[in-house]
């Protein structure tokens, strides 16, 4: 008998995420899932499947597979995990208004993309996050919180904004 077809959730590219943008720490289980805001076991849970994918590997502790993680988030995380667009709300911004991508577009272009959050700072059109906890964990890790805004313009930005997004994935997956 055949086991089920793995499948790649949110929660595991988040946990992947913050490992590669994290390079220089050690996490247990227990500290990813307090900075992330998910249980311990989802976390060990997502970082079984996220190994299984290929863009975590194992040696001696959780290291990302920072080639793996690029490819996945240049050619498919469009497809995988889709925007979905909201009304407009308080938030924190993302995309094209966060950062890095500010420095690059210009904000008179339209309102800009949010999670929406009550604590948010911006006023805007609600993007889902790739995950309900992504707003929260940025807010203690600035790195994913860069990396995130750039995953977001990856998910739903044109040609331009995603070939710049690309550039600077690549920077932070170093």
């Amino acid at each position: 008998m055949l086991g089920k077809q793995l499948t790649l959730k949110p929660q595991d590219l988040l946990v992947a995420l913050k490992i590669a943008v994290n390079s220089d720490r050690e996490f247990t289980y227990a500290h990813l899932a307090a900075e992330l805001f998910i249980s311990p076991s989802e976390v060990h849970t997502s970082v079984k499947r996220a190994r299984a994918c290929g863009l975590l590997v194992r040696t001696g502790e959780q290291a990302a597979s920072t080639y793996a993680i690029h490819e996945f988030l240049t050619h498919g995380i469009q497809y995988v995990f889709p925007p979905v667009n909201g009304m407009l709300t308080r938030g924190i911004p993302t995309g094209l208004a966060g950062p890095p991508l500010s420095e690059y577009f210009s904000s008179a272009d339209g309102l800009p993309q949010v999670w929406a959050t009550p604590e948010g700072t911006s006023q805007g059109i609600a993007l889902v996050p790739l995950y309900p906890s992504v707003p929260f964990a940025c807010t203690v890790d600035f790195k994913l919180y860069s990396v995130l805004t750039l995953v977001d313009a990856l998910r739903g930005g044109k040609a331009r904004e995603r070939e710049i997004a690309t550039r600077l994935v690549k920077e932070f997956l170093r």
